[in-house]
């Protein structure tokens, strides 16, 4: 029996596997920071983040490992 893969996981691992930048994403991002996926949208979008689009999907998008990277170390630094 095949094994499910989440769509957004099979994109990230696409991605990373032919870019010389580390994705993450929506989810995982939000989780290192300690957000949801909804307060990590509002986050992305107020603080102008880079979000990596994805082919045919308006609403779904990548992070960069390293800004979200930069957002922990300046919170923990506090």
């Amino acid at each position: 029996m095949p094994v499910f893969e989440d769509w957004n996981q099979k994109v990230k691992r696409t991605f990373n596997a032919t870019s010389n930048e580390v994705v993450l994403t929506v989810m995982e991002a939000g989780h290192s920071i300690g957000l949801t996926k909804d307060q990590m949208k509002i986050y992305v979008d107020k603080n102008n983040l880079t979000k990596i689009p994805i082919m045919r999907s308006v609403h779904r998008y990548l992070l960069l490992k390293s800004e979200v990277d930069e957002i922990v170390r300046n919170v923990s630094q506090r």
